[in-house]
């Protein structure tokens, strides 16, 4: 992001605000921390922030209380809590929400959540290479040459709409919703030596599901089988993955 993003963090425990604000700022974000409903009502401007962070059960009432004054100065809001009862989930989403996530929370998959609400709120469709692949991340498809080239372009060509164009030359990979998110993984972190530990945190399942390490070997294989080529996943013998652009 050439224009750093503003986010506002409404938590009331100080371990867990601390560390939230230490790993944002290392993302590049600015981010403001108020622990209240209070210090949002007299000291806050929700003007100028992209998105918020939203704890439920705050001191002096709950984030609940903050929904709509977010809502109507036009900024996000993920909502992270230990509250995991469904009338609570049903409500932040009426209530304008684009994500929630509970407590607790992994990490890697909290900045995949605040990134991809960002890409939501401005609108822009990203495209990811990796080898002879592209991913559409706002479709959520991965496309591959049909037929591979002597020389790999920066990006493959794209239409105005920033969608891939319909020649016969690209093709649909189909990909399971794991092996999509792996390949999503590797075009993230392209040219860097990923452990089986990473690899396992980032692919962290949203409905609570975990991705077991004797079951990573298999995954990986399959995709290397649909990739055909097209992108060189390495195995680093006792320590994990690298995908390498040709």
């Amino acid at each position: 992001m050439s224009v750093k993003s503003r986010l506002l963090l409404i938590e009331d425990d100080a371990v867990i605000a601390s560390g939230l604000v230490y790993a944002l700022e290392n993302e590049g974000f600015f981010v403001t921390h108020i622990r209240d409903v209070t210090s949002f009502q007299f000291e806050t401007k929700p003007e100028g922030y992209d998105l918020a962070i939203i704890d439920i059960g705050l001191p002096d009432g709950t984030g609940f209380e903050l929904a709509d004054a977010l809502k109507a100065a036009g900024v996000s809001m993920l909502y992270l809590t230990a509250v995991d009862e469904e009338g609570y989930v049903v409500r932040a989403f009426e209530g304008g929400a684009d994500d929630y996530v509970t407590k607790p929370f992994r990490l890697g998959e909290l900045m995949a959540r605040v990134k991809a609400a960002l890409r939501r709120r401005s609108g822009r469709s990203e495209t990811l290479t990796l080898g002879e692949v592209s991913i559409n991340v706002g479709e959520g498809k991965a496309y591959v040459r049909e037929k591979i080239s002597d020389a790999l372009s920066d990006a493959p060509p794209e239409t105005p709409s920033g969608k891939l164009p319909e020649a016969s030359e690209w093709v649909p990979l189909d990909l399971t919703a794991l092996e999509y998110r792996l390949l999503l993984t590797f075009a993230n972190h392209k040219g860097q030596l990923l452990t089986r530990g990473q690899i396992l945190n980032l692919l962290w399942d949203s409905a609570g599901v975990f991705v077991e390490d004797n079951t990573l070997t298999v995954y990986i294989k399959r995709l290397r089988e649909k990739l055909n080529g097209s992108a060189n996943i390495e195995t680093v013998r006792g320590v994990g993955y690298r995908a390498n652009v040709h």
